[in-house]
């Protein structure tokens, strides 16, 4: 029987195999719920819904559940037109985490829809580095600058060459402690 996470990176490949990737808004709080839904339905009973609880990492608490409703359509309203806003709106998002599990893998795609469509380059994952990346999110409320410089220094105008999208589906898992056997 597969885990969890390799039935959830078995949907995230579909997601973009099946085309389905196309069909979902691009920067919208929706569009993230139909990301996350998509990745783990049938796996979680609180696919593609905002969370109800309190969660925390470490010793970082996320925004507090009572807050989601109206904090999240503030985020979706941010600006999208350089990179430095995209990436605002990202680290806005994570500190808001609105999902019980699974809010890395969905962000990540939702990160790249926008980058795609706002300006024609994805982040090519596979060379961002797992210690890296994670240490400049913890940081990014704070700062996002390290994060940004991270980013920026992996992105690719080949939007289109399944290998990076799959190779960096794959490190997202990785950055979440799954590695693919």
């Amino acid at each position: 029987m597969k885990s969890i996470d390799e039935q959830s990176l078995d949907n995230a490949y579909r997601l973009f195999d099946s085309g389905a990737i196309e069909t979902i808004e691009v920067g919208t709080i929706k569009g993230l719920q139909e990301i996350h839904r998509y990745l783990f339905d049938g796996l979680y009973n609180f696919a593609g819904q905002i969370r109800e609880l309190n969660i925390s990492k470490g010793n970082f608490r996320f925004a507090n559940s009572l807050y989601l409703v109206d904090i999240l359509p503030k985020i979706e309203s941010m600006s999208e037109d350089n990179f430095e806003e995209i990436i605002a709106k990202y680290v806005e998002l994570n500190i808001a985490h609105p999902f019980m599990e699974g809010n890395g893998r969905s962000m990540r795609i939702w990160l790249d829809m926008i980058l795609k469509e706002r300006l024609e380059r994805v982040v090519n994952w596979q060379f961002v580095n797992k210690e890296d990346y994670l240490q400049s999110m913890e940081r990014s409320p704070i700062n996002d600058l390290e994060l940004r410089t991270l980013l920026e220094s992996n992105l690719t105008a080949d939007i289109h060459n399944r290998e990076i999208i799959l190779k960096g589906i794959e490190q997202s898992y990785y950055y979440e402690g799954y590695e693919k056997k």
